[in-house]
């Protein structure tokens, strides 16, 4: 997936927060977490030197995300901090979308560290000399447009809702 993760994550993050006090925070913390796993892309090209999959990290890893969610999770019951609870919740539910999205055409190690098993949807065969063109080109890409005109629309609409439950200033 090249554009569709914030997206994907706005759709999630508006589902899972509405009618909570704390919707903008929960909402910026899964577009935060829809985008983090690929972080790893600056270890990828600084330091790695394109030699490793991205994939193939430990961002990319969907138990690495659930222990430590389940860590968490854990410390916030221990602290008897429960405002924590749903921001755990949401980020953890963000970071498994991401791993979802991009196991329709690359692959995840779901079960890293435990098994190499790799798992994706579909291969996208190398036709074209620019890697990006293989997948722009492919039948999977109008699934990302397809996910980013949804966040688009729940975009819009939500903005329009906020635009009436508005009040309006006085004119004099």
């Amino acid at each position: 997936m090249f554009i569709a993760h914030l997206p994907a994550g706005y759709l999630l993050s508006d589902r899972l927060s509405q009618n909570r006090l704390n919707r903008r925070s929960l909402m910026a913390v899964g577009l935060f977490a829809s985008a983090l796993p690929d972080f790893d892309l600056l270890w990828f090209y600084f330091v790695d030197g394109r030699k490793t999959p991205h994939h193939a990290f430990v961002f990319h890893w969907p138990l690495f995300w659930i222990g430590l969610a389940a860590a968490a999770w854990l410390l916030a019951r221990l602290l008897r901090w429960r405002v924590a609870e749903p921001y755990i919740f949401v980020a953890l539910a963000c970071l498994l979308l991401h791993m979802v999205l991009d196991s329709v055409a690359a692959e995840i190690h779901w079960l890293k560290p435990f098994s190499d098993l790799q798992l994706n949807l579909v291969k996208v065969p190398a036709r074209y000399d620019w890697w990006v063109w293989n997948f722009i080109l492919h039948w999977t890409f109008l699934v990302e447009l397809a996910i980013v005109f949804a966040a688009a629309w729940m975009l819009w609409r939500n903005l329009a809702r906020q635009r009436i439950a508005a009040p309006t200033a006085p004119t004099h």
